[in-house]
């Protein structure tokens, strides 16, 4: 009986892992399809139509992650609690009541954007002109999005209601379905009305945020498809529920909200911090700096065309570190000293490892990164911000990966404090440095506001953990040096192409990019190879980076 417990037990941690794997897949493939979709979509609408798209999506998304207080992973922890209880009931009901409750939030959340799209346009724009975005066609975009709200979060209790069960499939088919339809009717709406119907492109913006409603619908089928296949067999289990914890509707929520506020609050960082630009940007920029065209165009290089090239690397260096996650909670939890340690170094590394030179690489490529994206119409704006903007890529993933060990060690509240402090911290440089510095203040203020915040969580984990930063320092300095002499060779080569390739248009800026990379890649990954850091950071998933086992085996052959 006992060994049949422990392989039951086994077979759950593998389903589980298995199942974050998948969800981790789904997840970054639905950020790499959001990355790329916006290279088309600017081509057709330009960068003042990304501004007018930003200041839609940004009220949105932040009013979204209020309405839906991170309860995919709360309902998931929730559900997953009292299932191993044998109590399928309790989750059941949290379900039906849930789905009611979100259904009234999401229309509440959708009342408030849509009515208050008139008041919310003067903070974003003081006195809109015919010069760049008017509060007409601003009012519109906000209005449209807003209609997303009453479907995205019935979606979230459904998709946390799958998760408790540990079936992460629904989840991570519902979203990249959702995105792959969003994208679709984003593309094919706005180049019907800009390019068949000659619309204006304020009309085309406001119709393409509308695709946050039609991407959810076509989520929300999928999860209702899985529903539908299950529902039978998940009442079966509740049916057959060994115990009954009787919990009210007040306590159930109570315990919910304990899970989900840190969750919800930690992430909607990025979203809270382009919120506060969002308020502060143009209305400082306008009439000081720039006219309203131009300050259109420089808040949307920084808070969208730009900021998507940031978040390639981040993506790629959260997704293979996150996954020792849940690894770190139940070290944690058990007390394993040595293992925690061992696994928040290992986390720390790849984290260092990749965005580091991935940091310094865009910051050097900038001009040929953003000329063969882009193209050349804000070439020169567009290079400017992200040269700058670039090394905020690690910053990003060490907050979101720091977070995330604070959250295993069920510390979630110092990360809410750390993110509290970085938010008070570019809340009150933001306008300063703006007047002081042109667009790259806002570059500057969350600069100021993210090594804040890092402090906290860096901090926090030595003191719970016992974490000493010594081996962490050591690498990280290893790290630099390398990046250092990687830099050299792409400056070179950035240099070099430009003279031979001049970028006079679109096409002639990816020789430089690619040419730059392929160089920038082959220089750190040698320096790594050679020194072996390659192989200590990333040889337990690559192991032909492993220089030492590599050798071994040769001699052994």
């Amino acid at each position: 009986m006992i060994i049949w417990k422990v392989g039951m037990e086994d077979m759950s941690d593998s389903k589980l892992m298995r199942g974050t794997m998948v969800l981790t897949a789904a997840t970054f493939a639905s950020k790499i399809l959001g990355l790329i979709y916006i290279f088309p979509f600017t081509a057709i609408v330009g960068q003042t139509g990304i501004a007018l798209y930003s200041y839609g999506y940004l009220p949105y998304t932040v009013l979204l992650s209020l309405a839906t207080l991170g309860v995919p992973l709360a309902v998931s922890k929730f559900v997953s609690r009292y299932n191993a209880l044998g109590d399928y009931q309790t989750g059941y009901r949290l379900f039906k009541s849930g789905l009611i409750f979100m259904s009234i939030t999401g229309i509440l959340a959708f009342l408030i954007l849509f009515f208050a799209a008139p008041y919310i346009v003067p903070w974003i724009i003081e006195n809109p002109t015919d010069k760049g975005n008017t509060f007409e066609e601003i009012v519109f975009t906000i209005r449209m999005v807003s209609v997303a709200l009453i479907v995205v979060p019935i979606m979230s209790i459904i998709r946390g209601y799958f998760q408790g069960f540990q079936s992460m499939g629904p989840t991570a088919v519902s979203q990249v379905i959702e995105q792959i339809v969003r994208i679709v009717f984003i593309l094919a709406i706005t180049f019907s009305i800009v390019n068949m119907m000659d619309g204006s492109i304020g009309l085309a913006v406001g119709f393409a945020t509308f695709g946050a409603f039609v991407g959810a619908i076509g989520g929300l089928a999928v999860l209702l498809t899985y529903w539908f296949k299950r529902k039978s067999l998940i009442q079966e289990q509740v049916e057959k529920s060994t115990t009954d914890h009787q919990l009210s509707l007040k306590a159930m929520y109570k315990e919910l909200i304990a899970y989900a506020l840190p969750l919800s609050f930690v992430g909607l960082a990025i979203p809270l911090y382009q919120l506060i630009d969002l308020f502060t940007f143009n209305n400082t920029l306008i009439g000081t700096h720039l006219t309203q065209d131009e300050s259109e165009v420089a808040f949307a290089v920084f808070s969208n065309t730009a900021h998507k090239i940031i978040l390639i690397p981040m993506a790629l260096a959260t997704a293979l570190s996150i996954t020792l996650i849940p690894t770190i909670t139940k070290s944690f939890t058990t007390n394993d000293t040595g293992l925690l340690q061992k696994q928040i170094t290992q986390t720390y590394q790849v984290i260092l490892f990749l965005t580091i030179p991935a940091a310094v690489g865009m910051s050097i490529l900038a001009y040929p990164a953003f000329g063969a994206l882009y193209g050349l119409e804000d070439f020169e704006i567009g290079g400017y911000i992200l040269r700058y903007y670039a090394p905020i890529t690690l910053f990003f993933s060490l907050f979101a990966v720091t977070s995330a060990i604070l959250q295993g060690m069920n510390k979630q509240k110092i990360a809410v404090i750390a993110l509290a402090v970085g938010l008070f911290l570019k809340l009150v440089t933001n306008s300063w440095l703006l007047s002081l510095f042109g667009p790259l203040g806002g570059v500057f203020a969350t600069y100021a506001g993210y090594v804040a915040s890092i402090a906290v969580t860096v901090w926090a984990i030595g003191k719970y953990a016992q974490f000493n930063y010594k081996l962490i320092a050591k690498r990280t300095l290893l790290i630099l040096v390398f990046a250092g002499v990687m830099a050299l060779g792409v400056i070179a080569t950035n240099v070099g192409m430009q003279h031979v390739i001049p970028i006079t248009n679109q096409l002639r800026a990816f020789p430089t990019l690619f040419v730059g990379i392929i160089v920038g890649i082959v220089i750190y990954l040698y320096l790594g190879y050679r020194s072996n850091l390659a192989g200590q950071v990333l040889g337990a998933r690559f192991s032909f980076l492993n220089r030492k086992k590599q050798k071994v085996k040769q001699e052994g052959s």
